[in-house]
């Protein structure tokens, strides 16, 4: 199930770097971070889904490559974000 708009604009707002902002990589993480949580969830309920639990892998690999960039690019940021959404790094 994708986000809602509330919950994105949520996200937007609370990592965006101005208003539009809706695809640096912060955003991204935050979004991929949310995506991931939920489809946690919806694993624990729905243990042989293994459709979603495909995609939950995707997701994860597409944050950690994220992270991987953001940490070389802004390493104090990347240091933020991963403390901002509990994220161990």
């Amino acid at each position: 199930m994708p986000l809602t708009t509330t919950a994105k604009q949520e996200i937007y707002d609370a990592y965006g770097a101005h208003d539009a902002d809706v695809g640096s990589t912060e955003v991204q993480v935050a979004m991929l971070s949310r995506r991931i949580a939920e489809l946690t969830e919806h694993l624990k309920e729905h243990r042989k889904d293994f459709s979603s639990r495909r995609g939950m892998f995707k997701a994860v690999s597409r944050r950690r490559r994220l992270l991987r960039y953001l940490r070389g690019r802004d390493p104090q940021g990347y240091q933020n974000l991963i403390q901002a959404l509990g994220l161990r790094g």
